[in-house]
């Protein structure tokens, strides 16, 4: 295989969000890829809206980007203990792209967020909305980096071995996956 696409999601839309931090150190774990990041600024879910425009351009070249990634990693922060909405809106708009996109893309998820729980509420929702489009979810332990303002130095890197080792384990699972 050459090089393998590598899709980051981050259901945060803030530039220095933790989770994006994390898909960083995500994406290195995974080792030599093509690493796309999906823009998730796209336009409310509504039905008047896709019957009289069709899916929007920014969902189409999301459909794209998952369609031609090789593996997919999502990660997502918790809110009020829950899914983001630019998330879950994103997986609604693609579940109405013609072509079911997600179905068998090998898939992690993992999670920082502020919490001590590290966002693992959310981290349920997200496996649970993505098994209803029949991703296919690598299982393996938890990344849950709780406390996430605490867990990464000033260049953005993990800093506490147990969960880079967490990390790397889920990474390279997702590596093999693909062959």
């Amino acid at each position: 295989m050459s090089k393998p696409t590598l899709l980051a999601i981050s259901g945060s839309l803030r530039k220095g969000s933790f989770n994006r931090m994390l898909l960083k150190e995500a994406a290195r774990a995974f080792g030599d890829a093509e690493v796309v990041e999906a823009d998730l600024a796209l336009p409310l879910y509504d039905g008047d809206l896709e019957e009289a425009e069709g899916i929007p351009a920014s969902v189409q070249m999301l459909a794209s980007q998952i369609k031609g990634a090789d593996a997919i990693v999502i990660s997502s922060p918790e809110y009020n203990k829950g899914i983001p909405g630019v998330l879950k809106n994103a997986l609604d708009w693609v579940s109405r792209v013609s072509e079911p996109v997600l179905k068998n893309k090998p898939t992690v998820v993992i999670s920082a967020a502020a919490g001590r729980t590290g966002g693992e509420t959310a981290q349920f929702m997200v496996l649970s909305c993505l098994t209803q489009l029949q991703v296919r979810l690598l299982p393996g332990p938890a990344v849950l980096i709780a406390a996430a303002m605490n867990e990464f130095d000033e260049s953005g890197a993990l800093k506490n071995v147990r969960y880079k080792e967490t990390l790397s384990t889920r990474m390279q699972a997702l590596r093999a996956e693909i062959g």
